[in-house]
């Protein structure tokens, strides 16, 4: 299995960006590969086995390294798990950014171009979705943070947004979270499900919804008093 680096394997973090246990980070280039490794396998093993019915010798046989390698870099397997969870935010966020970077056209056309890049991430990455969904039970202070910390993002980039006048004044927080709901169940039904459409045409319908509302024109609007 060599370092266990497929073709969808992450690439290894740098120096100072290592998700192991506190006080066990890699300090070479050949250590951070072998963290690598074996949180590469230890997503394998959890997506295929479940928390409860994983095992350290399992990871670290998918990940074709001694079992003492894991121990240089983890305490446990509860803590291999919970910096998988870490780690798998941090690919979303890494995987998205460009695709915000690069974006013209302003916020909407962002947050267009970033719910295309995450439903693409997602179509190979469909293990997140049991890795993270187990969290809640597993660790719910690891799962709590990982849907926080992404809201927060979204938060600080819609009020920059709306600081420049591209979106309202009132946005914020709760737009945050009703975007991140979006894109959450959308990768589910559109990459784990069933990968039946084009990520770019689900992204051009939400950005439509969230540039026009879904109400006909002329619609009365709701008293929000």
């Amino acid at each position: 299995m060599g370092d266990g680096r497929g073709a969808n394997a992450t690439p290894v973090p740098p120096a100072g960006d290592d998700p192991a246990s506190a006080g066990k980070a890699p300090r070479t280039a050949r250590g951070r590969r072998t963290l690598r490794a074996i949180l590469d396998a230890a997503a394998v093993e959890f997506a295929e086995q479940g928390f409860h019915d994983s095992s350290i010798s399992g990871i670290t046989r998918r990940a074709g390294v001694a079992l003492g390698s894991f121990y240089t870099y983890f305490d446990s397997k509860d803590d291999v798990f919970r910096a998988l969870v870490r780690d798998m935010s941090d690919q979303v966020r890494d995987h998205v950014a460009p695709a915000l970077r690069e974006a013209r056209g302003g916020q909407i056309a962002a947050e267009q171009a970033a719910l295309a890049a995450f439903i693409g991430f997602a179509r190979t990455h469909k293990e997140i979705y049991r890795i993270i969904d187990e969290a809640e039970f597993v660790d719910p202070e690891t799962f709590r943070m990982h849907y926080a910390t992404t809201a927060d993002r979204i938060t600080r980039r819609l009020r920059a947004a709306a600081d420049r006048g591209e979106l309202r004044p009132e946005v914020g927080e709760v737009h945050a979270w009703a975007i991140m709901g979006m894109n959450v169940f959308l990768g589910l039904r559109y990459s784990v499900w069933q990968a039946d459409t084009a990520p770019e045409e689900i992204a051009a319908t939400i950005a439509s919804m969230l540039s026009r509302g879904i109400a006909a024109q002329g619609a009365n609007p709701p008293n929000c008093d």
